[in-house]
Parts: C-alpha cells; sequence; structure tokens
C-alpha cells in the first residue's frame, strides 16, 4: 500500500494533519454545537422538572395541610354534636326520671295511705272481732257477757302489751 509505505512519510504526516484538522473543524462547528444544544435543552429540561416537582410538592403539602384542617373541624364539629345529643339525650333522661320518681313517689305515697287505711280498718275490726271473741270466751266461762267497755280495755290493754 503506498499511502503507508514508511519511506515517504511526510506526505503521510501532511495528510495526517489534513484530516485531522478537518475533523476537529467539524467537531467544533457542526458536532459540539449540537451536542452543547442537546445538553443544554436537557439541562433546561431537568430544571424544569425539578421546579415542576417542587411546585407539585409545595401544592401537595398544601393539599394534605389543608385536608388535615379540614378532617380535624370536622371532627370537631362531629364531637360538638354528639356532646350536644348525649347532653339533650341526658336532660330528656333526667327529666323523664324526674317525672317517673314523682309519679312513683305519689304513688308509693298513695299506697302507703291506702295500707295505713286498711291497717286502720283493720285494727278497728279486730278491736271489734276480739271484743266480740272475747265476750263469747268470758260469757262461756263465766256464764255472764261483760259490759263493753271492759272489753274494749281488755282488748287495748292486751294490744299495748
Amino acid at each position: 500500500m503506498p499511502q503507508l509505505n514508511q519511506l515517504d512519510w511526510a506526505p503521510q504526516i501532511i495528510w495526517l494533519i489534513i484530516t485531522f484538522g478537518i475533523l476537529y473543524l467539524l467537531m467544533v462547528w457542526v458536532a459540539l454545537p449540537r451536542i452543547g444544544t442537546v445538553i443544554d435543552k436537557r439541562a433546561a429540561k431537568i430544571a424544569a422538572d425539578l421546579k415542576a416537582a417542587e411546585t407539585n410538592k409545595r401544592e401537595t403539602e398544601e393539599a394534605i395541610a389543608a385536608y388535615e384542617q379540614a378532617l380535624a373541624t370536622a371532627k370537631q364539629k362531629a364531637h360538638a354534636i354528639v356532646d350536644e345529643g348525649r347532653a339533650k339525650l341526658k336532660a330528656e333522661t333526667d327529666a323523664e326520671r324526674a317525672e317517673l320518681d314523682q309519679r312513683l313517689a305519689a304513688k308509693a305515697e298513695e299506697a302507703a295511705a291506702e295500707i295505713d287505711k286498711a291497717k286502720k280498718s283493720a285494727m278497728k275490726d279486730i278491736n271489734t272481732v276480739a271484743a266480740e271473741a272475747a265476750a263469747d270466751i268470758v260469757k262461756q266461762l263465766i256464764g255472764v257477757a261483760p259490759s263493753k267497755a271492759d272489753l274494749e280495755k281488755a282488748v287495748t290493754a292486751a294490744r299495748k302489751a
């Protein structure tokens, strides 16, 4: 191959310089500006993406904060409603309980009055029955009927004893 002839090396050096010079100029004028443009576009896109990501992150944090605040407000309202319902229910229950206690107390008083009345009636009847029984017993034992006043005194004394 004549171009690789080692005896004639000067033209090879010249062609080497010309070839590398043309390659250098092509790289400087064509390839490197294109690569630089691509790198600049890529850097701009990365910067824009980072800025968009930061904006999205900030918006997300704001949305989360708003959600948590709305949730806390809703919880407070729910607790207030529950507490109000409890208080209302307690008031109604207390009112019903007081009314029921009054009715039961009135019925207890009525029952106690009826019991006292029945007791007095029974005691009155007991005195009469006891007096009659004592009169019959005394009459059968001694043959003489005692007076009503004596019988009532005896029955009253026996009841107190």
